[in-house]
């Protein structure tokens, strides 16, 4: 077991999910933790009233839909076996393993020890962070300062190396003056808009970044089921959630009858782009789509929100050291302050919360701040680039597809023979998933971040039962990736008149 940590003054810049996660962990450590917040304190209310009425301008996504992928609702559960419950109480839902079956395999379906950890808490992103923040203030050695800016970081030179002592603060309050506050350790969850990489750049340290744009839009809008109406049921026929090549779209059930849908367009698409942003074509998209009908349709369900949208979606990666040695010491970046990936795939929440266990691991260990961040630069690369890197593959093929849609009139490029092999062995994979429980259970493994992507394909077994796949349906595997939908022309159609003259 490592020592007990000597208790630190820590402060965290940033109250979304990943900085409370962090001082949670850390305040249960015995540290002193302030979190600064520039927003306003929590409301009271209940859910439906913090998610209209409270401001949340430092949270881009606040509004967007969010879930606990399994590694991350585990990890909670670990940690804070207590928390868990009050997320019930809130209305927030778990989704199991048995549940996320396709039909086919739900009839014969016989549950592995394993399933138990396998599954998703659901709610919207402004319960989890009312629960989240409501217990945290409950917690000793932890202390919110909501409506705070953080103006600077205050720092010093230890022999050759600079480091960080504490930060320069002010109260949002009229006539309020800047002070500093001492801190041994500054955490960075001010997320992906984070003012430390310029002030970084001010003080002549440069941040090694890997940016890559995803090449997409996604608008969220927000419904809630008319009374007497019930969610409906999964039986196969329809996705809630799929990808039409120039269009993907996604439900988020809710608690309380609401549920949240996105739409996810390529930025060169400006007919989809601007039809998303209406809320009446909004609603016309969905209509068109199988998969949303049975949510949407028949008039079941009114709107809470109109549709609204982020942009700005990139994979990014930064790099806080130089030749392996720490830019600035007793310095930690976590969540989107460091690493990003697309929030489309629903992964954001759940690699801040893994990125903030590395984190009050590493502090755990009672040792040198160079040896602390070379550990956690370290074990960051480990268990997050493997995540990263595969959402960026995703975007880059996300990318291509879209594009091969837009430039239609284009010849295809001729395939290899590798290329189509790697086509039908994906087809295969895809199909596999829905007829064979063992490639289904390690693919939600890694959905779930519950292993490293694609580690469920060193098994023989697996394997063996995608290649069997692979011989026996052939090119009928394809139409496992096919999504029921219209095309794009006809989708355009489908849209007021004014879409579909700027089409023509």
């Amino acid at each position: 077991m490592p020592a007990s940590p000597t208790s630190k003054q820590i402060a965290i810049v940033g109250a979304g999910i990943c900085g409370l996660c962090t001082a949670l962990g850390l305040a249960k450590q015995g540290h002193k933790v302030t979190v600064y917040e520039r927003d306003d304190p929590l409301p009271d209310g209940d859910p439906d009233e913090i998610f209209f009425e409270w401001l949340r301008r430092g949270a881009s996504q606040f509004r967007h839909p969010h879930a606990f992928l399994a590694a991350m609702s585990n990890l909670l559960t670990e940690q804070f076996p207590d928390l868990i419950e009050n997320f019930w109480q809130a209305g927030a839902r778990k989704v199991t393993f048995q549940e996320m079956l396709p039909p086919e395999l739900s009839q014969r379906y016989t549950p592995a020890p394993e399933d138990e950890a396998l599954w998703l808490l659901m709610c919207r992103r402004a319960t989890m962070e009312m629960v989240l923040r409501r217990y945290a203030l409950q917690q000793p050695n932890l202390t919110i300062a909501s409506g705070i800016r953080v103006n600077a970081m205050v720092t010093e030179m230890v022999g050759t190396q600079m480091q960080i002592t504490g930060l320069t603060v002010q109260a949002r309050a009229a006539n309020a003056q800047p002070s500093n506050i001492n801190a041994d350790i500054v955490i960075d969850a001010a997320g992906r808009g984070s003012p430390f990489k310029r002030w970084f750049q001010q003080t002549g340290l440069a941040i090694e970044t890997e940016s890559h744009d995803a090449g997409i839009v996604y608008y969220t809008r927000h419904y809630q089921f008319k009374p007497g109406i019930d969610e409906p049921k999964r039986d196969g026929k329809t996705r809630s959630a799929g990808d039409l090549g120039y269009l993907k779209y996604g439900v988020f059930p809710g608690s309380g009858g609401h549920f949240a849908v996105i739409l996810c367009v390529p930025c060169d698409d400006n007919i989809l782009h601007d039809a998303v942003k209406d809320d009446a074509t909004f609603d016309q998209i969905c209509s068109a789509i199988p998969g949303l009908q049975p949510w949407l349709g028949a008039d079941q369900a009114v709107a809470t929100t109109p549709s609204f949208g982020m942009g700005n979606i990139k994979a990014v990666w930064h790099d806080f050291s130089h030749d392996n040695q720490p830019l600035l010491l007793n310095y930690y970046a976590v969540g989107d302050s460091s690493v990003r990936t697309n929030p489309l795939y629903g992964r954001g929440c759940s690699t801040g919360a893994i990125h903030s266990k590395i984190l009050t691991d590493v502090l755990s260990q009672d040792q040198d701040p160079v040896s602390a961040a070379t550990q956690f630069a370290e074990e960051t690369r480990k268990q997050l680039r493997p995540i990263w890197q595969a959402s960026l593959d995703e975007d880059r093929t996300g990318i291509k597809r879209a594009q091969t849609i837009l430039t239609a009139s284009s010849a295809p490029a001729a395939l290899t023979l590798k290329k189509r092999f790697a086509i039908a062995y994906g087809d295969a994979l895809t199909r596999s998933t829905q007829i064979h429980l063992r490639v289904f259970r390690g693919a939600f493994r890694t959905f779930n971040l519950m292993e490293l992507p694609g580690a469920f394909l060193k098994d023989i077994g697996t394997q063996a039962l995608i290649f069997w796949t692979l011989i026996r349906y052939g090119a009928e595997n394809k139409k496992a990736r096919v999504v029921p939908g219209p095309d794009r022309d006809e989708m355009i159609a489908s849209l007021a008149p004014e879409a579909a003259q700027h089409a023509a």
